[in-house]
């Protein structure tokens, strides 16, 4: 890498290439996080506060066409249906994320997913004009694969634009507005506002109304630098993308970076998701991005959620207050996620997984003692209280933005979409699971279902804590150096390929192995 000097520091430009936040920066965040992972959180929660009249809904359009009351049986069916086609459709859409980012841009993929977005408010919110229940099922899925589609790219996107010394605090603010969403839904979904029988097709319609101030404004911002460098070969479009985002006209050094990223993985070419999980220089990074994915959607997060309901229940609260119980509950989780954007920089992205997962684990073991004595013990009540509080913080810090954040940190250029796919599918698979599985679950053991989400977080914390690397402030070449030698490969000095330690010949070795192996 060049030698920083005199041109650098009169841009308030500090050695190591730190960048600063530049208003056009913020923006690209604000208007890809608001327009796509806004819209993940509102559909994860729309359909839990208007369930009754939307259920009532479909019970009188099928009287309507038929003249008999619809059988409780298959209403339970469609309702599970409506809800669990949404994950479902979230696992199509991340399996779609690798051919579309890699022959339409980050950006120009989340142009092309507004179009969803747009279509399944438009169908929901018309729904009941036209006296169809199946279009709102229907719906559902395409909203999962716009949902799919955005948890990926908006990361990957965000992850490639922000300098290495803020690209942990830009890469959470996805998971923002994911809580921000889920909140906005809590809030319209209230009985005095939309969740009623006549104003839920407009809360399922709103959904819309983010992707399209997407798509007027995000076309004049800058594609992702990386993309048009590595996988473009536009050096000079590449190169003035990047100044508009750092705001000033230096930006050799990161495009000097670039390029040497690029010339280590000629060799490699575009990874498919086959040749990523076979290819043994990413092996522990693919491991990583599984187990973390896992960890995530199998800690319970949902199954918290929806007991939240019944634990305030127990403890006295009034039925018709739960709701606004439930919005406090969503807004605790915002203000979390916002304090993880501020301290993923200085804490770095360990700390938090391993501190998120501690406190999961903890509270879901206390929750579980709680659950069983509350009967018996008068205030354990508030303290399951406590636990569901404790869960949703340490949640909010660590288990649910940084997983997204270290896809990005730990894979180059060629293997990231592949990387995002299988992370994607992982992350929707198990929230399709946990919400097809949670129920029966729930029904057979009662409480003690809390004990295996404390097994699996426990399971993750010991993984992190032994293999995950510490990624901030590092760029993407770096921590590829550490994972190269976790994965007892050896980095070329010349950076024109990886290769195994065994293929590579003693001469050849020289002092390359001490580069490739710094910590």
């Amino acid at each position: 890498m060049k030698l920083k000097g005199e041109k650098q520091e009169s841009s308030d430009c500090s050695e190591g290439s730190k960048g600063k936040m530049t208003l056009l920066l913020a923006l690209v965040a604000l208007i890809s996080a608001f327009g796509s992972s806004f819209q993940y959180g509102y559909n994860v929660s729309v359909i839990n506060s208007p369930a009754p009249y939307m259920q009532d809904f479909y019970n009188q359009t099928y009287f309507n066409r038929t003249g008999v009351p619809m059988d409780s049986g298959f209403q339970t069916l469609l309702w599970s249906l409506t809800v669990s086609m949404y994950p479902l459709g979230g696992l199509f859409g991340s399996l779609m994320v690798w051919p579309l980012v890699n022959n339409c841009g980050r950006k120009g993929t989340l142009l092309i997913n507004n179009l969803f977005s747009i279509t399944a408010a438009i169908l929901m919110g018309t729904s009941e004009l036209a006296k169809t229940f199946e279009v709102i099922i229907l719906s559902r899925v395409i909203m999962g694969i716009y949902a799919g589609l955005a948890s990926n790219v908006v990361p990957m996107f965000l992850g490639e634009i922000s300098p290495k010394n803020l690209r942990g605090a830009i890469g959470v603010v996805p998971q923002l507005f994911i809580t921000l969403g889920i909140l906005v839904a809590q809030i319209f979904g209230l009985n005095s506002i939309l969740g009623n029988a006549e104003g839920w097709p407009v809360l399922l319609g709103l959904t819309g109304i983010p992707s399209l101030i997407q798509l007027l404004i995000l076309p004049f911002f800058p594609e992702s630098p990386r993309y048009l460098l590595i996988q473009k070969g536009d050096e000079e479009q590449a190169r003035q993308a990047l100044q508009k985002l750092r705001g000033w006209d230096d930006v050799d050094d990161e495009i000097e970076e670039m390029c040497q990223e690029d010339r280590s993985e000629k060799e490699e070419g575009h990874f498919s998701v086959l040749s990523l999980c076979t290819f043994r220089g990413l092996r522990w990074q693919l491991i990583s991005i599984v187990v973390m994915m896992m960890g995530q959607q199998l800690s319970g997060v949902n199954a918290v959620f929806y007991y939240a309901d019944r634990i305030f229940q127990s403890a006295g609260v009034d039925n018709n207050n739960v709701q606004y119980v439930t919005v406090s509950i969503g807004a605790i989780n915002v203000v979390m996620t916002l304090l993880a954007v501020f301290i993923v920089e200085s804490l770095g992205r360990r700390i938090l997984l391993l501190a998120g997962f501690g406190l999961c684990c903890v509270s879901c073991a206390v929750l579980t003692l709680a659950l069983n004595l509350q009967t018996t013990v008068s205030w354990m009540s508030y303290l399951s209280i406590v636990c569901v509080i404790v869960y949703i913080i340490g949640h909010a810090i660590g288990a649910s933005p940084i997983p997204f954040v270290m896809i990005t940190e730990m894979f180059l250029q060629s293997s990231r979409p592949a990387a995002f796919m299988v992370g994607g599918s992982v992350h929707w698979l198990c929230n399709f699971t946990v919400g097809l599985v949670f129920l029966y679950m729930e029904a057979g053991l009662g409480p003690y279902s809390f004990l295996i989400f404390c097994a699996i977080c426990l399971a993750t914390i010991v993984y992190i804590f032994f293999i995950v690397p510490e990624t901030k402030n590092k760029t993407f070449m770096e921590i590829n150096r550490i994972m190269a030698k976790r994965n007892k490969v050896e980095i070329q000095e010349d950076k024109e390929e990886l290769k195994d330690f065994h293929s590579v010949p003693g001469g050849q070795r020289k002092k390359k192995e001490s580069s490739s192996t710094e910590l």
